[in-house]
C-alpha cells in the first residue's frame, strides 16, 4: 500500500484544513469561552459544547448537501444548541454571537500535533495545496494566524468554486488551479465522505487522518497521527 503511493510519483498534496491541520474543536471551544464571558452568557461551556459539536457537524453536512445557506448554518447551529440546553436567549444575541464567532475564531490558532513538522518535511518534496469547504475569508485568516499560509501554493475554497466537497467540481477546480492531475496528486483529510470518498470518486488517491477513531474501510489508507503520513510520502 505504501509502495503504491510512491509508485504513483506524487507531486501535489492537497490538504483539508479544519479538523486536519487546524484544530477546529479546540479553537472553537476557546472562541466560545471568550464570547460567553464577553456577552455574559451564563451557561457552562462544557454543557454547551456537548450539544454544539454534533449539531455543528450536522449543519455542515446540510451545508455540503446544499440544504442550508451559510446564514442558516451560522444562526441555526447556535439556536438549536441553546434550545437543546433549554437556555433562554433572544435572537438578537444569537445573531451577535454568530457574527462575533466568525470574527474571533481565527484569534485562536492551535494546530494538530505534528502539523509543522509534517509540512516542513513535505514542502521540500511536494507542492502543497488546500481544499476547504470553509468560508474563504475565515479560512485565509486561519492560515495566516496559524502561520501555515506560506506552505501552500494554492487554496481552493468551496465559497469561490460554488460547490463543496465531495462534489467532483471542487476537486477538479483545485487540480486545474495547481496545474496538477489526479495521477500525480493525493488528498489528505479527516472527513470520510467529503475528503476521502470525494477524492477517490475522481481517481485521486487519498489518506484519511482518523484522529476521531472512526471505523474506516480497510481499503482506505488511514493514519491516526499526522506524522504517520511520512510512511506514505
Amino acid at each position: 500500500m505504501i509502495l503504491d503511493v510512491k509508485k504513483n510519483k506524487v507531486e501535489h498534496i492537497f490538504f483539508d484544513l479544519d479538523h486536519t491541520l487546524w484544530d477546529f474543536d479546540k479553537n472553537s471551544a476557546l472562541t466560545f469561552d471568550f464570547l460567553f464571558k464577553k456577552h455574559a452568557v451564563n451557561t457552562k461551556l462544557e454543557d454547551f459544547l456537548q450539544f454544539y459539536e454534533p449539531i455543528n457537524l450536522k449543519y455542515w453536512k446540510l451545508y455540503r448537501d446544499e440544504k442550508v445557506t451559510k446564514d442558516n448554518l451560522r444562526y441555526n447551529r447556535l439556536k438549536e444548541t441553546f434550545d437543546a440546553l433549554q437556555f433562554s436567549i433572544d435572537d438578537d444575541l444569537i445573531n451577535i454571537l454568530s457574527e462575533d464567532y466568525i470574527t474571533h475564531l481565527s484569534s485562536f490558532n492551535h494546530v494538530f500535533d505534528g502539523t509543522i513538522e509534517l509540512l516542513d518535511y513535505l514542502k521540500t518534496k511536494y507542492n502543497l495545496h488546500i481544499i476547504t469547504n470553509g468560508f474563504k475569508e475565515a479560512q485565509n485568516n486561519k492560515l495566516k494566524g496559524s502561520k501555515l499560509d506560506h506552505y501552500f501554493a494554492t487554496v481552493t475554497s468551496a465559497e469561490v468554486v460554488g460547490v463543496k466537497k465531495p462534489n467532483p467540481e471542487i476537486f477538479n477546480f483545485a487540480l486545474n488551479l495547481a496545474n496538477a492531475n489526479s495521477a500525480n496528486s493525493i488528498m489528505i483529510g479527516d472527513n470520510y465522505e467529503a475528503d476521502i470518498l470525494g477524492a477517490l470518486d475522481i481517481g485521486l488517491d487519498a489518506i484519511c487522518f482518523n484522529y476521531h477513531k472512526a471505523i474506516i474501510s480497510p481499503e482506505i489508507k488511514v493514519v491516526n497521527h499526522l506524522l504517520d503520513i511520512k510512511k506514505y510520502l
